[in-house]
């Protein structure tokens, strides 16, 4: 199962999947805040949420795991 990690510290801004939901590679799965900037992550394959481990407004470090995509 391919696991999303964080690529950056900051805060999780948006969520813009569920659990469920069919994605496929390049799709825009959550938005990061850093240092006021918005910082978009994409889904790195295809596949379907089968888990979110965050929620909006947790902080999360470098090399946090995200989501899980199986």
């Amino acid at each position: 199962m391919p696991e999303l990690l964080s690529p950056i510290a900051g805060n999780v801004w948006k969520i813009l999947v569920a659990v469920g939901d069919k994605v496929e590679m390049d799709d825009e799965l959550i938005i990061l805040e850093a240092l006021k900037m918005e910082t978009p992550i994409f889904s790195e394959d295809n596949g379907t949420i089968t888990e979110i481990k965050i929620k909006e407004g947790d902080a999360v470090n470098e090399g946090d795991l995200l989501i899980v995509v199986g």
